[in-house]
């Protein structure tokens, strides 16, 4: 009877373990081992060379695509974690009714009911060089021509970022705050402590995980992303996403596959980085 008995956790995970299996580990292992087939430009051959790693890895425009990929999620993760915190904090203890605060977030999860291509597409007749913000600035006497860099450029391109997922930085750091006890702020207001020094010293640190789960999340959409980059830049930009896109265009699956690996590894570290410094368990 005990025999049978320890059977019956592995029969329960079984379903989940082959969900997990079959749409997460055996995808990430095809894409690994096409990663060091050979190609040429009518087919694909199998092959176990590192031929695609080393051209990767040995080109100057990988390293340049990679630090610009960087440098848009650092940019968009520091922007989301502003407008995020902000808006986390004025609903966790600024709206006191669970209404309305059920009523702000369905306000900010609406734009989410239409494609993120729609809603970016939704920018180009606001901030082209003819469009409703360069207008209005020209109308009020603000400037004397057009901006230029509104649209099709970096500046674009990150407001787009921000626009998509800032909403994945305001619920897990909204959540961090839900769940402070509201006695340890009192007690702090008590010993004499201002609201600044409160929120430095006891909201900020019981945030952490939050923002720490906030962060992943932001920084591995922006690192994978190729869609914004290419209709927001105008094509003038590039990412390992779109690398990755362009090179699937043109039939060379393996040389996508060794990128995407790379990639994976270079998420995966900053991921291991962001958890080293916040213990996220807290939060699960």
């Amino acid at each position: 009877m005990m025999q049978k008995k320890s059977y019956i956790p592995y029969l329960q995970v079984a379903p989940l373990a082959a969900v997990f299996a079959g749409f997460l580990v055996i995808p990430i292992l095809t894409i690994i081992v096409v990663s060091f087939w050979d190609y040429n430009f009518v087919s694909i051959i199998p092959d176990f060379i590192f031929t695609n790693y080393r051209e990767l890895l040995g080109s100057e425009v990988t390293l340049q695509t990679y630090l610009n990929t960087l440098r848009y999620a650092v940019m968009a993760w520091a922007l989301t974690l502003a407008i995020g915190f902000t808006i986390a904090y004025f609903l966790a203890f600024h709206v006191r009714s669970a209404t309305w605060q059920t009523a702000c977030f369905l306000v900010c999860t609406v734009p989410f009911l239409t494609s993120n291509i729609i809603r970016m597409i939704s920018w180009i007749p606001f901030l082209g060089r003819n469009g409703l913000m360069n207008s209005l600035l020209i109308k009020l006497g603000v400037i004397q021509h057009p901006l230029e860099f509104l649209l099709f450029s970096d500046f674009s391109v990150v407001l787009a970022f921000v626009h998509l997922y800032t909403l994945f930085m305001i619920v897990p750091i909204f959540n961090s705050m839900m769940r402070i006890d509201r006695a340890l702020m009192e007690a702090a207001y008590d010993a004499g402590a201002s609201g600044f020094q409160v929120l430095v010293n006891v909201i900020i640190p019981l945030c952490k995980p939050g923002i720490a789960i906030g962060s992943i999340f932001v920084v591995t959409l922006v690192m994978g992303d190729f869609i914004t980059v290419r209709f927001m830049s105008g094509g003038q930009s590039a990412s390992v996403g779109l690398m990755m896109a362009n090179a699937m265009s043109l039939l060379q699956y393996p040389a996508a596959a060794a990128n995407a690996v790379i990639l994976l590894i270079v998420v995966l570290l900053i991921v291991v980085g962001m958890m080293r410094l916040v213990d996220i368990r807290k939060e699960l």
